[in-house]
């Protein structure tokens, strides 16, 4: 993933609303959100996958666990011939949170720079790779992208401002997916003065401090929301989109976890 924001019990009837969209380059195969088959002591997995290393960047299994992946824009720091991130979500959701903590401690230096969130859905943890350090995801609004949780990137401070106002929005009990949907489909750019400065080329920065993306080479993948209301029932809906940017597949999956 590139970008997530969180509402944890922000609304009366859904405690968690996630909203999550993966960029990548074009070139890199993947096949959409599906459910995996079961392995042997692993719960089967709802997850897109990437077809080049194997792993995923977001995935739920059947007993409501969570677990998403952002890396850290450190283009100065990159090692190619360090494992594939993606893994590290299959890992998180096959371990309870114990294990998989210890685990990220003693070898996240066998990956390049990570944010890995998981958990049940009703009580997350963001595991920062740079720092070394482990952090709740508390009740409130919450943004994840390629730097630390809750930075101030332009984009990261929109998106939650834009959650906020579109569930003060709702009526009382309501939720309204495909609101969730445009504001993750918001190509407004930074300006250049607000970019972060994270290595890349000035050019890139401002293609990347939109929520959505759009270029030939790079852009906005996938979307998907997920939600939880109060009796514990979990929906996951999913859009992929094309170089230009448009839906070319749209999927929900329901009752997860119940």
């Amino acid at each position: 993933m590139c970008i997530l924001f969180f509402a944890i019990k922000q609304h009366p009837k859904y405690p968690v609303i996630i909203c999550a969209n993966r960029d990548e380059f074009h070139q890199r195969p993947a096949q959409s959100m599906h459910w995996w088959p079961e392995k042997e002591n692993q719960a089967a997995i709802l997850a897109g996958k990437d077809l080049q290393a194997g792993g995923t960047w977001l995935g739920l299994n059947k007993q409501g666990r969570f677990s998403a992946l952002t890396n850290f824009r450190q283009p100065q720091l990159l090692d190619k011939n360090k494992q594939s991130r993606g893994d590290l979500v299959l890992q998180a959701l096959a371990k309870q949170d114990d294990v998989i903590t210890t685990q990220l401690e003693q070898s996240a230096h066998h990956y390049n720079g990570f944010n890995l969130v998981f958990g049940q859905l009703s009580d997350l943890t963001c595991f920062d790779s740079v720092s070394q350090k482990q952090q709740k995801l508390t009740a409130g609004f919450h943004s994840l992208c390629n730097g630390a949780l809750d930075d101030i990137w332009p984009k990261m401070a929109l998106g939650q401002t834009q959650l906020s106002n579109a569930i003060n929005s709702f009526a009382k009990h309501s939720l309204n997916i495909d609101k969730l949907f445009d504001l993750m489909q918001n190509g407004q750019q930074a300006h250049i003065e607000c970019l972060p400065e994270t290595g890349l080329s000035l050019e890139w920065e401002q293609l990347l401090s939109s929520i959505f993306i759009v270029s030939p080479q790079y852009g906005t993948r996938t979307t998907n929301i997920i939600t939880q209301d109060n009796e514990g029932n979990i929906s996951v809906y999913d859009q992929t989109y094309n170089e230009q940017g448009r839906c070319i597949e749209k999927q929900s999956f329901q009752s997860i976890g119940s």
